[in-house]
């Protein structure tokens, strides 16, 4: 018999008593997604002993690949691969089109934003958003004020964390307009499992990922300094130990450019080159994979040894361009966050396409008295910080927990934000050996030059322990394939 092909006295099928517990199911819905139909009757198909098999070949591949990320807290293991479940996450192209609008929209006012901010203010003296909340912010940079931009576009390259509701509702969760990561994993987990699971897609339209490297090409060319028809462009990267390096040399292979550090490059007369065996070449657009702190020692901070000195002043004299822009942390702060539906609304006058999961802002004594007095029913996250590090589940904290989280809220209510807990939709996911529900998000990756393009699919990441909201990769989480269905 053909691997996996099940007869009368094989195994129960993978899919025979899953039960997703009360939350909406990526692969049911609520009462069986008809768009999952064919792909559910192919699993089915399928031996769990066969399923395992599939998923043991796909890890070892990763390993032998090295796509691999870095834990920079986990001393005994600090190169892993990222865990993949084998079962696909599946949209349909109702729900890709209302992901996708949306993203589109969000972005379209947070650039509207950042030029705002950095050149007359008008959201500011209307009292859309506190002055002090932007200004006050670390990411604000007042070098950028005054300085035009080609479209307008301060954020390129952009990675919308999505989840959906209970309901079947999409939110956004939080938005990565610095420098996103994780889209090298929605290329690589398509060609892992078209590799290791070809019966299951064949004949089902999903949507291709494969042309992500040349549309980010095209978006970086779309941006050059004025006058340049063929830009050289190059990816910067702070080095091999960056926990993402595996993306940032995935990024230069896929734009077939160069992979530089800072050290590759120089500035001479306010104009970059980077160092070649046959001299030095220009450089036209700077994809950075790097914090505007180290971007340059004379501009920010002077103890970085990551950057270049004179970058900053060949950017601003419209010598190179940089992606993502000076400045953008400012749009995805967490506290700016709970502000972007009424942005939407400024700039856009339109209603948010995906809103916002309510936010208590805890630097606002109403936000702070609702966090205080809910502690033990809300998700309290750290302005300032990513990854998932920082966050605590009140229902699911300890007395001590709450009682430290407390204390940080005494000290430095302007540091945190609370939600109330989203339980967030699930997934079939294979655990040891069956498979069972696990909570699932999405960041789709979108790209903007002159208009904004979103990879339909997206980075499914899945929170691989039982029960647990944390989908982070570098808190244990996992990643699937994103099938958008066209």
């Amino acid at each position: 018999m053909t691997d996996g092909l099940k007869t009368p006295a094989a195994a129960p099928a993978p899919l025979d008593g899953y039960d997703a517990g009360g939350y909406f199911c990526e692969m049911h819905g609520r009462r069986g997604l008809g768009h999952t139909r064919e792909i559910r009757k192919r699993l089915d198909a399928l031996d769990i002993a066969a399923l395992r098999r599939r998923a043991r070949d796909a890890e070892r591949e990763l390993l032998n690949l090295g796509i691999t990320f870095t834990v920079y807290s986990d001393r005994d293991a600090i190169d892993r691969i990222l865990p993949f479940d084998i079962i696909p996450r599946v949209l349909s192209r109702k729900d890709w089109e209302t992901i996708e609008t949306g993203v589109e929209q969000r972005i379209a006012a947070l650039n509207l934003f950042l030029h705002d901010i950095y050149h007359k203010g008008h959201v500011l003296k209307d009292g859309i958003i506190p002055e002090d909340l932007v200004k006050g912010n670390e990411n604000y940079r007042p070098e950028m004020c005054d300085f035009d931009l080609p479209h307008g576009t301060y954020i390129h390259i952009c990675g919308t964390d999505i989840v959906r509701d209970e309901r079947g509702k999409f939110c956004v969760l939080e938005d990565n307009g610095r420098t996103p990561s994780g889209v090298s994993y929605v290329v690589e987990n398509r060609h892992l499992m078209m590799r290791a699971f070809p019966d299951l897609a064949h004949g089902i339209p999903v949507a291709d990922v494969d042309q992500y490297g040349e549309r980010l090409m095209r978006t970086m060319c779309d941006v050059a300094p004025k006058g340049i028809s063929d830009p050289s462009v190059v990816v910067m990267s702070p080095g091999v130990f960056n926990s993402a390096y595996f993306e940032h040399i995935f990024l230069a292979r896929e734009m077939g450019v160069p992979l530089v550090e800072g050290r590759d490059l120089v500035v001479e007369n306010d104009k970059v080159f980077m160092k070649t065996t046959t001299g030095k070449a220009p450089v036209h657009v700077i994809y950075r994979r790097l914090n505007d702190d180290f971007l340059d020692p004379e501009a920010f901070r002077p103890d970085s040894a990551l950057g270049v000195p004179g970058l900053f002043a060949a950017y601003r004299k419209g010598n190179v361009m940089l992606a993502n822009a000076v400045g953008t942390g400012v749009a995805d702060d967490k506290a700016v966050y709970a502000y972007v539906p009424r942005l939407i609304r400024y700039y856009l006058d339109q209603d948010p396409i995906l809103p916002n999961v309510p936010t208590n802002i805890c630097r606002e004594p109403a936000g702070l008295k609702k966090t205080l007095d809910n502690l033990d029913a809300l998700v309290t996250k750290p302005v300032g910080e990513a990854g998932g590090y920082g966050v605590v589940i009140g229902p699911r904290a300890s007395k001590r927990e709450l009682r430290e989280l407390r204390a940080k809220l005494d000290r430095d209510p302007a540091n945190f934000i609370s939600q109330p807990v989203v339980n967030l939709s699930v997934c079939p996911t294979l655990v040891g050996r069956a498979v069972e529900p696990r909570h699932v998000d999405l960041r789709p990756f979108a790209l903007t030059g002159k208009s904004t393009w979103v990879l339909p699919g997206g980075l499914s990441r899945v929170a691989m322990k039982r029960g647990s909201l944390v989908v982070n990769s570098s808190q244990g989480g996992g990643s699937k394939d994103t099938w958008v269905l066209v």
